[in-house]
């Protein structure tokens, strides 16, 4: 089941494309990835010969000039096949819109078109090792010298960390004003001293690179700036909505998935002299995963709909995040029982999902960080 009535026949068409690509140029590869930690980078140039990255970025930024329907055929494919490892989404659909939306004319047209072909990867570093949803708190500084910022800090869990080119990154510009002393700053991966550390190692989605990052007095040029100084987390408060609702469409995508690998497993696999799908046990809990996952795809679709309008809502896009990654979590573990302990191993997709599913209720803000959000426009 997908976005049923939203999507057009380019959509569909489109969809072919990454479907081949996903099951020729990720699929074989995946394993080897997880293991290294990592994705070879070729495959971000062959996304960007495809004309898969930046799908919704303007043409004459070399973008495709699509809508965000096709960043839900993207993560739909990737998912279904729990392909967590190319960090496509974040640097199309998360790095590359805050360029777009409020960066100057010149660094739009310096970054974007290579970001569109694979040749620069984008990161956002915003998490800090003692600050996680708290934004307002962060410790990075950028000051002022001459006609350069310098920045001194420290980042941590960044997505795409070891292989990024160009990284947005979360500052404080003016210590003593909270959220309003917060700037945005582009800081290119060759600058003296800024530094990678380790790739971390996590409980699942392995194959992505997740690194802590430094900053060790590295200048930059004031032109390098995303929009206007103070005005970061106004950005950052902005774009999330459509980061959360990155969140429930990679939810959804993995319930329905789950529904269906535990469908043909439970139809084939025998216990006590028939298929486990016929126990009573079996059909109530299919039936209520089922359920389940129509009922989140309806909402989810409700809010790709407003999505598409401009009309998608920050108390909205948290109950999508906070309820559909929650959902998630409860299905998959739900359709790992019924697998035995077949859905213990690792070569098994629910297995690889269940491990990747965890993180959902964390990034993009925590499922109490959604509540909150939710509680206060009531």
């Amino acid at each position: 089941m997908t976005a049923t009535g939203l999507f057009q026949e380019e959509h569909q068409l489109f969809r072919t494309t990454v479907r081949r690509f996903v099951e020729t140029e990720v699929v074989p590869h995946h394993a080897r990835w997880e293991r290294q930690g990592v994705v070879d980078r070729e495959v971000w140039r062959k996304a960007g010969e495809l004309g898969l990255l930046l799908t919704n970025v303007p043409r004459e930024y070399g973008g495709g000039g699509a809508d965000f329907l096709t960043s839900v055929v993207m993560i739909e494919e990737m998912m279904r096949h729990v392909c967590s490892g190319p960090g496509f989404r974040l640097h199309s659909d998360i790095v590359a819109p805050y360029i777009l939306h409020h960066a100057s004319e010149d660094l739009k047209r310096e970054w974007l078109p290579r970001m569109a072909t694979g040749e620069i990867i984008g990161a956002i570093a915003m998490t800090e090792p003692g600050t996680g949803s708290d934004l307002q708190a962060i410790r990075t500084t950028a000051t002022k010298d001459g006609n350069h910022f310098v920045i001194r800090g420290q980042k941590t869990f960044i997505t795409n960390g070891q292989l990024a080119d160009l990284i947005i990154v979360a500052c404080k510009t003016d210590a003593k004003a909270g959220a309003k002393g917060v700037s945005l700053i582009l800081v290119e991966a060759d600058r003296a001293g800024f530094s990678r550390g380790r790739n971390l190692e996590k409980i699942g989605m392995k194959a992505q690179d997740t690194s802590e990052l430094f900053f060790d007095e590295v200048r930059v040029p004031c032109t390098n700036l995303i929009g206007e100084e103070g005005r970061g987390f106004a950005y950052l408060m902005q774009e999330l909505p459509q980061e959360r609702l990155l969140v429930a469409i990679s939810s959804v995508t993995v319930i329905e998935a789950a529904l269906g690998w535990t469908l043909t497993y439970t139809r084939e696999r025998q216990a006590f002299g028939r298929p486990i799908a016929e126990f009573q046990n079996s059909r109530f809990k299919l039936a209520e995963v089922k359920t389940e996952a129509t009922v989140a795809r309806v909402f989810l679709n409700d809010c790709l709909a407003k999505h598409l309008k401009g009309e998608l809502d920050v108390p909205t896009a948290a109950m999508a995040k906070y309820w559909l990654s929650e959902l998630e979590g409860k299905v998959v573990d739900t359709c790992l029982q019924l697998f035995g302990g077949y859905g213990y191993m690792w070569e098994f997709p629910i297995a690889r999902a269940y491990a990747d599913a965890r993180v959902h209720r964390i990034f993009a803000g925590t499922t109490e960080i959604m509540k909150e959000i939710i509680a206060r426009s009531l």
